[in-house]
């Protein structure tokens, strides 16, 4: 008899968020071994009609899925954030009481805290195991960026999400430096029950392209990016990636024609670095929505060198996901990182790019330059050094298999 698997997550499929894509292909996948449901919010893409009802019951292949209707949040509004949080967190705890059977709880640390506050309740309530995966540990991710100076917050949040932490049956972290943190909340002493799996990309899906390929050069010619040297940043321009501050390293390049900086995704710092760009009258910026999931593997085959970028303060904290497209794609990588993060370790030991600590913006440049000054065979050779290493340690089989593994032994 199979268990029955209930991830929470406030995105799945179809949303563009990295997580809620992680989480998609993670239950197609396991669909076969366990039966799958999943709890999520109605998705904020504009192909999606906003549904009335507060629960919406859908289905994708063997997988039962429970949508949320949530208020839509703005990101830019710390109001929005906080009603939205609440609403999702009372409609997920009910969502899942109502569920009959549940064997094994999922849940992410998003939004924070309150992911595993969820599971933490649903695992008392219903008497079945809890995972908890912390993708990023919060309240650590907001103080690194002085999210509000109360500090009593910071310190409530962190006991919160250690009870949690306390109560789950299995933590799962994202990197090896994420794990030390985990390690040093408990001091060492205690540790609840932990591993380290990876987030990935599909290496079968996004594979190097030339920018001969045809649906690459149509994403450069329908873009007006021919014949320009790409740097690249597609993802989230969320708060916690000092981008409103890198994207003055466009200035440094205004007069040099063939240098174009593209900024694909949306998020809260969005509209900052537009103004910017507009009041400095930079016509080497451009900033694109976020690219359809099937057009992904052509956009990121676009760009010379890629963005990878943390703000100051979290190494231990968060892995960004992109990393993984990237090293996919083969191309070489700029990392605005903290040394010994999870991601310049990976960066250094594949030898697919240089790695700058935040906020040395003038480095920034000076790589950028040495960058384009290499040419582009040295460029290939130093991208597929990613690619060869993601495929020999960092497959998405690898990562689905740990899970597989995982589950069936709670």
């Amino acid at each position: 008899m199979k268990k029955e698997i209930v991830f929470v997550a406030n995105y799945f499929h179809p949303d563009y968020a990295s997580s809620g894509q992680l989480l998609t292909e993670l239950c197609l996948e396991l669909q076969h071994d366990f039966d799958v449901t999943v709890i999520a919010v109605q998705p904020e893409n504009a192909n999606h009609v906003q549904k009335k009802r507060m629960f919406e019951y859908d289905q994708l292949e063997r997988i039962r899925i429970i949508r949320l209707r949530t208020p839509q949040v703005n990101k830019r509004s710390k109001f929005s954030r906080i009603l939205f949080i609440l609403s999702y967190f009372l409609l997920a705890v009910i969502a899942l009481l109502r569920i009959k059977k549940v064997d094994v709880i999922y849940t992410i640390s998003s939004p924070p805290i309150i992911g595993g506050l969820i599971g933490a309740i649903g695992k008392v309530l219903k008497r079945g195991k809890l995972v908890y995966n912390i993708m990023d540990f919060n309240p650590e991710q907001a103080e690194a960026i002085s999210y509000t100076n109360r500090k009593w917050l910071f310190r409530l949040a962190k006991r919160m999400d250690n009870l949690s932490c306390r109560i789950a049956d299995h933590i799962i972290t994202v990197g090896q430096d994420m794990q030390e943190t985990l390690n040093s909340r408990f001091r060492g002493r205690r540790v609840p029950s932990n591993s380290v799996i990876n987030n990935w990309t599909d290496e079968q899906d996004i594979t190097p392209l030339p920018r001969s390929h045809a649906n690459v050069s149509k994403f450069l010619k329908e873009h007006d990016l021919q014949g320009k040297f790409i740097v690249m940043y597609s993802g989230n321009l969320g708060l916690y990636y000092d981008l409103e501050n890198i994207i003055r390293v466009a200035s440094d390049f205004k007069d040099h024609p063939d240098i174009l900086f593209v900024f694909i995704g949306d998020g809260a710092m969005k509209p900052e670095m537009q103004r910017y760009v507009e009041e400095k009258g930079l016509g080497n910026v451009r900033f694109l929505p976020f690219q359809p999931k099937e057009n992904i593997k052509y956009s990121l085959c676009a760009a010379d060198v890629h963005l990878v970028v943390n703000q100051k303060g979290i190494k231990g904290v968060s892995v960004p996901s992109k990393i993984y497209g990237v090293m996919a794609a083969g191309k070489p990588i700029l990392g605005v990182l903290e040394q010994g993060s999870e991601a310049a370790v990976l960066i250094k030991e594949s030898g697919c790019g240089v790695v700058v600590e935040p906020q040395q913006y003038r480095e920034i440049s000076q790589h950028i330059a040495n960058m384009y000054a290499c040419g582009p065979e040295t460029l290939e050779l130093t991208g597929r050094g990613g690619r060869l290493y993601l495929e020999r340690y960092l497959a998405k089989a690898q990562s689905i298999d740990k899970y597989r593994t995982l589950l069936q032994s709670i």
